[in-house]
């Protein structure tokens, strides 16, 4: 039987058993796209991220990322697992990785402490939107809507934001007979610089994300378009997320502007090493 390494981590968490779990696999140069979609289902996490050759010589390592159900261009908690994961395994340590995926190149910082920092591809931002139809997908009332509007942003894969009421966050639910039923829905403190947030994605194949990096940084976009974050220079914010589905999670971010727009934005967290093996490599089918 031919099997592969693999580790499993969480991800933006300093304590195990928390945060957001991920399944890491190393050596993946030889499998399909079919496989990887059969390991992803296999381990059944958010997602599953295999590490490949680069194909293009600035980067250290190729990801590609599966949810149970897709493949993925960009995924944060991933990024950043597979960053640390990747620096453990081969003794590299604390420095600078690079990382290719479908989202292009995207630098990560590798800290001493098992924590890793992800800056974000180009950042998108959309227009405004009508809340009632993600109000729908949350399960929320009319009046749990708190505004400004929301927009779809990212830096490489994109979310709609949804700002409902604080109590509104706990009482959310993704509504699965919705298309596309993805939202992440947030509670703003502005005095602290904190969001508390939901994300719901199970069209992925993610009922509830414990901790979702590639929103976290998309969020901080959303925060300079809608007047709450300055429109020039740096500004830190924090998300706490997973807490309702018992994996809390923090992920600690940044977003830099120029003239009212947002031009970049980071996202940071521990990864915190929970068990390793070898995995049966599955028949192609492709």
């Amino acid at each position: 039987m031919i099997t592969l390494p693999y580790e499993i981590v969480d991800v933006f968490t300093d304590r195990p058993f928390t945060g957001n779990p991920l399944a890491v696999v190393y050596a993946a140069d030889h499998l399909g796209t079919d496989q990887m979609q059969a390991l992803a289902g296999e381990f059944n996490l958010s997602e599953t991220v295999f590490l490949l050759t680069p194909t293009r010589s600035e980067a250290t390592y190729r990801a590609r990322i599966f949810t149970p159900d897709e493949e993925l261009p960009f995924a944060g908690h991933p990024s950043v697992g597979a960053a640390v994961s990747y620096s453990r395994r081969n003794g590299t340590g604390a420095g600078q990785v690079v990382q290719e995926c479908g989202a292009g190149l995207l630098p990560i910082a590798v800290h001493p402490d098992g924590a890793a920092t992800l800056t974000g591809g180009p950042p998108t931002v959309g227009p405004p939107l009508d809340p009632a139809p993600l109000l729908a997908v949350a399960g929320l009332a009319a009046d749990d809507f708190a505004g400004p509007a929301p927009r779809m942003a990212g830096c490489g894969l994109e979310w709609p934001y949804l700002s409902v009421r604080p109590d509104a966050v706990v009482r959310a639910r993704g509504n699965t007979s919705i298309e596309p039923g993805i939202v992440s829905v947030f509670a703003w403190d502005p005095e602290n610089r904190v969001g508390h947030a939901r994300v719901f994605a199970p069209s992925r194949g993610v009922p509830e994300d414990p901790a979702t990096g590639s929103a976290a940084l998309g969020f901080g976009l959303w925060l300079v378009a809608a007047g709450l974050l300055p429109g020039e220079g740096q500004s830190e914010y924090t998300i706490r997320q997973g807490m309702e589905i018992h994996r809390p999670s923090t992920l600690s971010c940044t977003v830099t502007a120029t003239g009212g727009v947002a031009v970049s934005a980071t996202v940071s967290g521990h990864v915190v090493p929970i068990a390793r093996g070898e995995i049966a490599v599955p028949p192609f089918v492709g």
